[in-house]
């Protein structure tokens, strides 16, 4: 029976490390504001896959595993988790003394009532195809029970894209997007104005993890070291530089590449580079409209060249990068290369002539609160209505445009856009369960996968040889891009800034507040 202590390599038994002092804060209270670039309207970690949802949720929730600073696979609400040897059973074994921010203590009821939830509504419920259920045989052990091996399982449900955060079990029915916020993390919500800020404060009652000594990726040992952090929204970029520099923000998710000379000659704050932050994408309905036709996709796909794009989308802080992995990642593949950066409009018009269009109008959904998104979608415009195609941009605030994209069968728009972030940097897995019902982006008609893609989706889950599996990836990426199911365009560089009295903030998918302090 495989064991797992700490991190999952799928194949081995591993030991707690010898004890050594785990952090304590440098210094306790303070208060943090952190500039956030877009809206957020829900903090349902279970049904947003949005990057402004997990910004501030993931400081609140928890799961059973989560990943570390290098994306592996680390238990997180429990302490081991045995695999049978046939592959069909996983039982956790829950930490003791969790408790939720109610003061409950946490059991194994309270994580079957979570699954329970996921398996309803969760937006990535697909994790749990190959699951036949789970069992409490008693309030520290939750067992899950597999319909077939998976062994891709344990990378599945340690993602933290859309995770399945552990709540109290009287919030198991509460309706997609109104989940109470109560979760078992170091920070509890305060307050929530949509719109305005999400303001959290220490948890006192937290639990530290302390089968580590530091904290890792999302999980670790944590502790709350100020006494709060506010997100506010903020979504002019001129605004989060001019708050950076009077000390009304004390850190800021994005720097524009034009104001970071200035910056870096001030002492007072630092500059944090996170290169491959995203892939940015545009994303077609392929239930509704002239995007339900293949040619009429790839006659887009013809005409859209990524250079234009992405320099506009990034004031030239990109990479041109060819599918849904980033270069530096063993799982990196340019299958379908062919389909990429065409930037040929004679092509693009004879397309265009094969699929019959007509001059419909076509709706190019995008967000003024993630700039690149808005400007990848203006040179998108320009693009297609270069080769005769009536583009028009409906421009909608960022969670309202996640909102219509993922109405089944909508016909409010025809193109998407996107960026794809914690998701590449998770893994393949992660980032093509975009791509599958329910959650598909593209919008396929009635949630219904297109067949070949599904069955690349399940190789890559289900094969028991890792290179089968990539290979699966593969053959996915290059059917979806030959079918112009996505339009990755390229990947952008993240630029974020602290205050220079912000010590322990280090850059990572999702801003974490556990381990930060503030100088006095």
């Amino acid at each position: 029976m495989k064991r797992l202590l700490l991190a999952s390599t799928f194949a081995a038994t591993f030991a707690l490390p010898a004890v050594a002092a785990p952090f304590t804060c440098p210094s306790r209270g303070g208060d943090i504001v952190f500039g956030q670039e877009a809206n957020v309207n829900s903090l349902d970690q279970m049904t947003s896959s949005t990057i402004s949802t997990r910004n501030i949720a993931m400081n609140m929730y928890e799961s059973l595993m989560t990943r570390d600073e290098n994306n592996r696979p680390i238990l997180e609400l429990a302490e081991s988790m045995e695999e049978a040897p046939d592959g069909l059973t996983y039982t956790f074994r829950l930490r003791q003394g969790v408790t939720f921010h109610n003061g409950k203590p946490m059991t194994s009821a309270d994580v079957a009532a979570s699954f329970n939830r996921y398996n309803r509504i969760g937006l990535q419920r697909s994790t749990l195809d190959n699951v036949a259920g789970w069992d409490t045989p008693d309030p520290r052990t939750f067992v899950i029970r597999m319909k077939q091996v998976q062994p891709t399982f344990i990378e599945a449900l340690s993602s933290f894209s859309v995770p399945i955060v552990v709540i109290p079990s009287e919030h198991e029915n509460d309706d997609r997007q109104q989940l109470r916020p109560v979760g078992t993390g170091p920070f509890r919500l305060l307050e929530f104005v949509p719109g305005s800020h999400a303001r959290l404060g220490r948890f006192d009652a937290y639990s530290p993890n302390t089968a580590f000594e530091q904290r890792t990726g999302f999980g670790g040992y944590r502790v709350a070291c100020v006494d709060t952090v506010t997100f506010r929204i903020v979504t002019e970029a001129s605004a989060r530089v001019a708050g950076l520099e009077t000390g009304a923000l004390q850190a800021v998710e994005d720097v524009p590449t034009r104001s970071l000379d200035t910056l870096r000659r001030n002492s007072a704050i630092t500059i944090l580079p996170l290169q491959n932050w995203w892939i940015q994408i545009a994303l077609p309905n392929t239930a509704h409209g002239p995007t339900a036709n293949l040619a009429f996709r790839r006659a887009v796909q013809a005409a859209l060249g990524m250079e234009d794009i992405m320099d506009a989308a990034t004031d030239g802080n990109y990479r041109l990068n060819v599918g849904f992995q980033y270069p530096n990642q063993p799982s990196f593949t340019d299958a379908g290369r062919e389909t990429y950066n065409i930037n040929d409009p004679a092509r693009a018009r004879t397309l265009l002539r094969e699929s019959g269009y007509r001059n419909e109008p076509i709706i190019i959904l995008t967000n003024r609160d993630y700039p690149p998104m808005y400007n990848a979608a203006l040179v998108m415009q320009q693009q297609m209505r270069a080769v005769g195609i009536n583009a028009n941009l409906r421009v909608v605030d960022w969670p309202t445009s996640v909102q219509m994209s993922q109405r089944v069968n909508s016909d409010e728009w025809h193109f998407f856009h996107s960026g794809w972030g914690t998701q590449p940097a998770l893994g393949a897995l992660a980032t093509m369960q975009f791509l599958v019902a329910p959650g598909a982006n593209y919008r396929p008609r009635d949630d219904k996968d297109d067949p070949d893609v599904l069955a690349a989706w399940n190789r890559m889950n289900n094969e028991r040889d890792p290179a089968a599996r990539q290979q699966a990836f593969a053959d996915m990426q290059r059917l979806v891009l030959e079918r112009a199911y996505a339009y990755p365009f390229g990947s952008l560089t993240k630029v974020q800034a602290v205050r220079s009295n912000v010590q322990g903030y280090v850059p990572f998918r999702i801003p974490r507040f556990s381990n930060v302090w503030i100088t006095r």
